[in-house]
């Protein structure tokens, strides 16, 4: 089987640092390489894999800035598309603009909708509901007006993740610096539990970090700057509980899975996929004010972390979401 993975061209795939569907299209990509497909991955040049790369550009647009984003994505998109024919199958992780070519090839294109940016984006999504093959990656995060073939969850290189039994006495926040992400009610839970915060991603707000994140920081409420994989490890691993205090209704949560692999609880706000993820009292709490997340923070003896390892390895790995997919192929292609 030979199968095309579209990634984004924003950051390198594997991110350095931030890029979660630039990680996912990665993780797909070597996860089907070691079940023996033929794997082309369409990314930035600076991209990593085993399998063959093909590139348009040398780095993304967000690493290198002297590129418009718009004349890269078209790029990047049309140069999969003038191959379409070489392969059996096309992996879209690219959002909605690469659905505009799948009636104009003959090659299947399945597509994982890692979100919805607007609903103003549903309109194209819908125009090839009978051709797409989508697959959403959460049950939570599905457009009624939309066919779906199945839902996958993202999966990690659970091996990456080390596990922690015994953390030191801190919380963590560890995403963008934005108000969706919910940083400023980390803090705030932070503030009223007493503990200390650690408080790791990229700064995606300006005026949300200036107002809202960055007046509070001190002694107690520490800004540890976005973290790659090895500091991402000791960041989750080490605290007692991941906060996730999210403002809409996320399609997934990297951090939440990643967290778990370490062996550390998450306290989250009750939204979105997070119900799909955590095991209410068993790998964390689902909260839906700051004063229930303070109350879970003083509960976190109750939790095993062990079963919080076990559990987001069993539902959230590299593995199982290449299988998942291996076997969707083999449906669509029949």
């Amino acid at each position: 089987m030979r199968a095309a993975i579209l990634a984004p061209v924003a950051w390198r795939t594997p991110p350095r640092h931030y890029g979660p569907w630039e990680q996912v299209a990665s993780n797909i990509a070597e996860g089907l390489i070691k079940l023996g497909v033929e794997v082309t991955l369409f990314a930035t040049g600076d991209s990593i894999t085993l399998g063959k790369l093909d590139a348009i550009c040398d780095q993304g647009y967000e690493e290198d800035r002297t590129q418009d984003a718009k004349v890269l994505e078209c790029l990047h998109i049309s140069n999969l598309m003038g191959k379409a024919g070489e392969f059996d199958i096309i992996h879209n992780n690219f959002d909605f603009l690469p659905l505009t070519y799948s009636a104009l090839i003959k090659t299947p294109m399945i597509t994982t909708i890692h979100g919805f940016s607007s609903p103003r984006i549903i309109p194209v999504y819908k125009k090839y509901n009978s051709i797409g093959h989508y697959i959403s990656i959460s049950n939570a995060d599905r457009s009624a007006e939309l066919e779906y073939i199945a839902t996958v969850y993202n999966g990690l290189n659970t091996a990456e993740f080390n596990f922690t039994e015994i953390p030191e006495d801190y919380l963590v926040y560890f995403g963008r610096i934005h108000h969706d992400k919910g940083a400023a009610e980390a803090i705030q839970i932070a503030k009223k539990a007493k503990k200390k915060l650690l408080i790791a991603g990229i700064i995606q707000d300006e005026n949300y970090w200036r107002e809202k994140v960055e007046p509070y920081l001190d002694e107690q409420i520490q800004y540890m700057g976005h973290a790659g994989p090895e500091k991402r490890n000791e960041l989750l691993g080490n605290a007692s509980a991941l906060l996730h205090p999210i403002n809409f209704a996320e399609p997934f949560g990297m951090s939440v899975a990643e967290a778990m692999l370490c062996g550390t609880p998450v306290i989250a706000f009750n939204k979105g996929s997070m119900p799909e993820l955590i095991q209410h009292e068993r790998t964390g709490f689902l909260v839906n004010t700051i004063d229930e997340a303070v109350n879970a923070v003083l509960q976190l003896s109750n939790i095993s972390r062990q079963r919080c390892r076990d559990w987001a390895a069993s539902q959230f790995s590299a593995e199982k979401m290449a299988g998942d997919y291996y076997k969707l192929y083999q449906q669509i292609l029949g």
